[in-house]
């Protein structure tokens, strides 16, 4: 028995073919809507290129590849080296787009991307996928502090884009003539309900109103404040939902709907320490504001592998966790003082 026939199939066994090696359930999505967003991108600018780091499917980069393989880098796992190519690209006229799992992106290339890309304030798009607890593969690939590592470099501009927004944070970072980071959570066909309304490059959108507090969300966590919101109505509690999706710099306009709301929560696919929820503390602690404030997010531990709908139930990070936080905060009676 030679090598290539220990795992052959038999002649009349199905098919199933798992391209991205993140997702084992063999469904795929119907949609690539960041490769499509790119791809519309690269078409109207032939500055745009793509490179990856051997990760073509998982960051939907292939679509552009098989269209445009003139603007398309396969540069191998060389996530560093990827970071050095990316600024001689900008230097030379390009608006590159560098592709892999964010915390390759960030703590693996953290270095090269400071010197040769944040520094000099180069024209180059840094895009990470499976952020956070987006991924079954464990703390290796759990990029649960690329925000507040990205957040610290000067010159940065951070997206995280709500589903639905995807495009609208394509073209943001093309339209920002500097570094960006934009970090994205693999499309899900179960998100497509829940899609949100264009942030209109204000850097947020208000999904929901609410008398009795506020939900600050981002990423993936969008659709969970959501549910969370719902639930809490049903408990006759009144509370609105926005749509964070600048990070860096964080809109001024937040800082005015956590005053007027008196009672906030944000939530974050992100550890609690050096997100969105640290950096809307930042604004109100300069402001002096006085508000009941709490963060929803990963603790201060390394996650583990597992699903991502069991990962965000044991860190309190779904609906019914996010539900329960706000109660916790604003009393148990579920109204705000």
């Amino acid at each position: 028995m030679n090598a290539h026939s220990v795992n052959a199939p038999s002649a009349n066994a199905p098919s199933l073919t798992v391209n991205d090696f993140t997702d084992r359930s063999g469904q795929g999505v119907a949609a690539k809507p960041y490769g499509s967003a790119l791809l519309a991108a690269a078409r109207r600018d032939p500055r745009i290129v793509a490179l990856t780091a051997d990760l073509s499917g998982p960051t939907e980069t292939d679509l552009l590849r098989d269209a445009l393989p003139d603007q398309f880098f396969q540069v191998g796992i060389a996530e560093a080296n990827m970071m050095g190519m990316a600024g001689g690209m900008a230097r030379c006229g390009r608006i590159p787009f560098v592709h892999t799992f964010s915390v390759f992106a960030t703590r693996r290339a953290y270095d090269q991307l400071a010197m040769q890309i944040a520094y000099p304030r180069l024209n180059a798009k840094v895009v990470g996928f499976i952020p956070g607890l987006d991924t079954l593969l464990g703390v290796s690939h759990q990029a649960i502090d690329d925000i507040a590592m990205m957040r610290a470099l000067p010159n940065m501009h951070i997206l995280e884009p709500a589903p639905g927004q995807v495009a609208d944070a394509v073209a943001e970072a093309v339209a920002h003539e500097g570094p960006v980071y934009l970090r994205l959570a693999r499309a899900r066909e179960q998100a497509a309900g829940a899609a949100a309304p264009s942030s209109a490059g204000r850097g947020y959108t208000v999904l929901r109103e609410g008398a009795d507090g506020l939900l600050l969300a981002c990423g993936l966590s969008v659709p969970e404040a959501q549910g969370a919101a719902d639930r809490l109505a049903a408990r006759g509690i009144d509370v609105g939902v926005v749509a964070v999706t600048r990070l860096k710099p964080l809109s001024a306009d937040l800082l005015a709907l956590a005053r007027a709301a008196g009672a906030v929560l944000t939530i974050e696919n992100h550890s609690i320490v050096g997100g969105l929820g640290s950096a809307l503390a930042e604004q109100i602690a300069e402001a002096g504001c006085a508000l009941r404030f709490a963060r929803v997010g990963v603790p201060d531990v390394f996650a583990y592998g597992a699903t991502t709908p069991h990962l965000m139930r044991e860190f309190g990070m779904d609906a019914e966790g996010i539900a329960r936080r706000f109660e916790t905060l604003v009393g148990v009676d579920g109204k705000a003082a």
